[in-house]
């Protein structure tokens, strides 16, 4: 069972004994009411209203509502579970629930009220809570799932408020009980793991992510998305995973302080294995000492006998000690120099010159460079080199007060690896080489695997629960394994892994994958895969399958049968129900309706009320309106505006006053003087700028930077701005000014040859003379006529018979005389002085009567 949050009014409740005044968006009735839903209104003076459901304006009707609404001296007092659009009061004023659940101990919403919003995370498929009420009131998109009135029903789904529990289809008991409460604002729905909030969001349950809430979030497992182990650095998550612990958070892991082949300790300080050091860029641990190369596996492995530093890879020596010489041969070894006494004896193994004569080494030693056992060059048989001293290995190859192991080859103690603590060589003997070591202790984060030390155990191998450090096989039935050798995760056979057992088919809630059998979706009864949308069956709690996911209701304007396992579409009368049928309505769909034992029936309401939008009632069933034949009834007081509609004033018109005309008029003049002043201004400043670009088109006024230099020392210094040097030149004739002239010079050609052929024709006479002499004074003195034609005289023709020839004499065109070297007052001269006729035929000759002038 999960506790719903309610908040009760602590405000006294109206008293049947008190009027009031109920109102609804369009109609007050003045009466007895027991009604605390909505908010109630008050203006000083004036009687306080209660307010129900709805969207008030300024035109709301009665006058008395206007008057309260309208008031600069309003307050509001909203009943629990409901609010205001502002916290004053402002236009339009909202009236509505929040989202969630209003109960009331009486019907038509009155007795004591209770609310509870929609929960923040989700309720479990097997919570209940216990409702006591007689009506409750829903907010828009908010659904409740309660426990059925009818036999043989889980549950009902409840979209609509309602104002009487017992018109219900079926008497309901006095207690109902809730299962779920939710938001219809989500699409897609949430899953079963989230909540959907009135924002249209889906808000997750612990351990859960995904938009619907659909599934784990990384370090979850299982359908509850619970957490993995503490200590677990990774673990078999999921919806589908089993929780079991895959890679252990180790204490001292080299990666919690900065190292790479060691192991940290409490104080954040890193103990290396050995042979490594610490790097130059700071890094513990993840560089060979001094003495130590690095090998091709990782490993750092010591040098040869009298060898301080070796490379990398190679061994190759880089540096004796003193007094070794670097073998020829075998470049990875320094040999020791030989021991001779001051005779020039040289001293044999196992013995040294101590300057005259050769002296025993140490019994420890094979050679020496003095008597002590420190002094030992090379170990004796069954002893190895450590810090310059010879000790001893056990049975396991392990040197003696160390954890380093013998080397045959080297007669030294060597290191055991890169991730190992302590190692041994099983069955240890002089002929035993560092190839047969096998590694006894790892750092952590790594595991013990035939000898070696890996990351993560093989496959078919498990980490042992005992020592959490060696990979031990898994059962013979299975092929994987986790946390012991039994509990499977893959099987043998072609069997399925099933909670850690292997079996031929999966359980129930189960399908196969991948050899196992993997949880459904929480959401799911039955499933075909792990998503909440591959569900084949579904749950009590989530009933509705629709493609492939299972939800807990259908569409509003439906029902789901638990026959056939579908929706199923509501009767026409009804906008939500609970079977099929006009008798099975939770809610009317019409607004002149009202539900009457599970039936929606004509409403037929009173005192000229309608039904309240929402709320399936009334509004006169909210109101008990005494009548005057009532007994004992006290009279009700009188409010003003209760019945009448609300009156808009109509604004009122004025003539204007003789100074706003003048104002208007002025106003007018000006805006047009002001439109006339730009529109020049703008055609001033177009034909500037064509201007200049016909200019920079020609180059007419060029300005260089000489000009801008002297521009900016006037402007530094203050002196008056010059104008640039306007450069003129010949910008051309127009294409009309062309035309015209050359339309003038050929008039002027035709006119002389005009003037040619009528000189051929006749003698010359003083009005053409005269004639060119005119044409003489007013051009300037320009000649008109060609000098062949005002020196000719008359024809041979005319000269003898005294008749003008009748036909042009043939004459061969010349080219024009060339320029005159005269000037031109002796031009003027010339052409102002008569031209001499020719002498006429000799009078002796006309005497004679014959008009041959040859005659004499």
């Amino acid at each position: 069972m999960f506790v719903l949050p309610v908040l009760f009014s602590v405000s006294n409740l109206a008293s049947l004994n008190t009027s009031t005044i109920v109102c609804d968006a369009g109609q007050c009735l003045q009466g007895y009411s027991n009604t605390s839903i909505g908010v109630t209104i008050s203006t000083p003076g004036s009687p306080p209203a209660l307010l129900l459901p709805g969207q008030y304006t300024s035109t709301t009707n009665p006058q008395l509502l206007h008057n309260l609404l309208t008031s600069t001296s309003g307050t509001l007092s909203p009943s629990p579970g409901f609010k205001t659009s502002a916290s004053s009061l402002a236009l339009p004023l909202n009236v509505a629930q929040e989202p969630g659940l209003s109960i009331y101990s009486e019907p038509l919403y009155a007795g004591q009220p209770a609310f509870t919003s929609i929960p923040s995370t989700p309720i479990g498929a097997n919570s209940s809570t216990p409702l006591t009420l007689r009506s409750l009131a829903l907010s828009s998109s908010v659904w409740i799932a309660v426990n059925s009135p009818a036999p043989g029903s889980a549950r009902v789904i409840v979209w609509d408020s309602i104002p009487d529990t017992a018109q219900l289809p079926t008497s309901a008991p006095s207690t109902l009980t809730l299962f779920d409460i939710e938001s219809a604002a989500c699409s897609p729905p949430c899953a079963s793991s989230g909540i959907c909030t009135a924002a249209g969001t889906c808000t997750c349950a612990a351990g859960f992510t995904g938009a619907s809430c659909e599934t784990c979030a990384a370090g979850f497992f299982g359908p509850g998305c619970a957490a993995c182990p503490a200590g677990c650095a990774k673990c078999d998550d999921g919806l589908t995973g089993s929780g079991r612990c895959l890679v252990s958070t180790p204490v001292g892991a080299p990666a919690s302080c900065n190292c790479v082949n060691g192991v940290c300790g409490a104080n954040g300080s890193c103990t290396c294995t050995t042979g490594f050091t610490t790097a130059a860029n700071g890094t513990a641990c993840s560089q060979c000492a001094p003495g130590f190369f690095l090998t091709s596996t990782g490993d750092c492995s010591i040098c040869e006998i009298g060898c301080t530093s070796c490379s990398d890879g190679t061994g190759v020596c880089t540096a004796c000690k003193t007094g070794f010489t670097l073998d020829a041969n075998d470049r990875t070894k320094c040999n020791a120099p030989p021991s001779i006494t001051s005779s020039g004896t040289l001293c044999p193994p196992g013995a040294f010159s101590d300057g005259t004569n050769c002296t025993p080494c140490s019994g420890s030693c094979q050679t020496c460079t003095a008597g002590t056992s420190n002094d030992c060059i090379e170990c004796a048989a069954g002893t190895y080199l450590f810090n310059g001293a010879c000790v001893s290995a056990d049975a396991n190859g392990v040197c003696a007060g160390s954890s380093l192991i013998a080397d045959n080859n080297k007669l030294e103690c060597d290191s055991c690896g890169s991730k190992c603590t302590a190692c041994k060589i099983p069955n240890f003997s002089a002929v035993s080489t560092v190839n047969q070591l096998q590694c006894t202790g790892c750092v952590p984060g790594f595991f013990l695997s035939n000898g070696n030390c890996v990351e993560s155990c093989p496959s078919g191998t498990f980490v042992s629960s005992q020592d959490n450090l060696t990979c031990t096989a898994c059962d013979s039935s299975c092929t994987t394994c986790t946390g012991s050798a039994t509990f499977c995760l893959s099987c043998a056979s072609n069997q399925l892994a099933a909670s850690g057992k292997c079996v031929a088919t999966c359980p129930a809630n189960t399908f196969s994958a991948s050899g196992s059998c993997l949880t459904c979706h929480p959401d799911c009864a039955s499933c075909s895969g792990a998503s909440f949308n591959q569900c084949s069956s579904c749950p009590p709690s989530r009933p509705v399958l629709t493609n492939g996911r299972c939800l807990p209701t259908c569409s509003k304007t439906q029902f789901f049968d638990p026959t056939s396992s579908t929706c199923i579409t509501c009767d026409a009368s009804c906008s939500s129900c609970s079977g099929s049928g006009p008798s099975q309505c939770l809610a009317c769909a019409s607004a002149d309706q009202v539900l009457r034992v599970g039936t929606c029936v004509a409403a037929a309401c009173q005192q000229s009320s309608s039904v309240v939008p929402g709320l399936g009632a009334c509004l006169a069933e909210f109101v008990n309106v005494p009548s005057e034949t009532t007994p004992g009834a006290a009279p009700l007081p009188t409010v003003t505006g209760l019945d009448a509609p609300t009156a808009i004033a109509a604004p009122t018109k004025r003539a204007l006053a003789w100074w706003e005309i003048l104002l208007m008029a002025l106003g007018c003049a000006f805006i047009f003087l002001a439109i006339v002043w730009l529109w020049r201004r703008r055609a001033r400043k177009q034909r500037a700028q064509r201007t200049a670009q016909f200019a920079a088109r020609r180059q007419l006024d060029p300005v260089g930077w000489r000009w801008r230099l002297l521009r900016f020392g006037e402007r530094l210094f203050g002196h008056r701005a010059s104008k640039p040097k306007v450069n003129k030149a010949n910008v051309g004739e127009p294409e009309a000014v062309k035309m015209a002239k050359m339309r003038a010079a050929e008039e002027a050609r035709d006119a002389r040859d005009m003037d040619k052929l009528l000189a051929s024709y006749e003698y010359p006479r003083a009005e053409v003379q005269h004639h060119h002499h005119h044409h003489v004074l007013q051009h300037g003195h320009a000649r008109h006529e060609s000098v062949a034609s005002s020196l000719s005289a008359p024809s041979l023709y005319s000269q003898v018979t005294g008749m003008p020839h009748r036909v042009p004499e043939p004459r061969e065109p010349v080219r024009d005389a060339a320029a005159s070297r005269f000037s031109a007052s002796t031009i003027d001269a010339y052409y102002l002085t008569p031209t001499q006729a020719p002498p006429l035929p000799s009078t002796s000759n006309s005497r004679t009567g014959s008009k041959n002038p040859f005659w004499r």
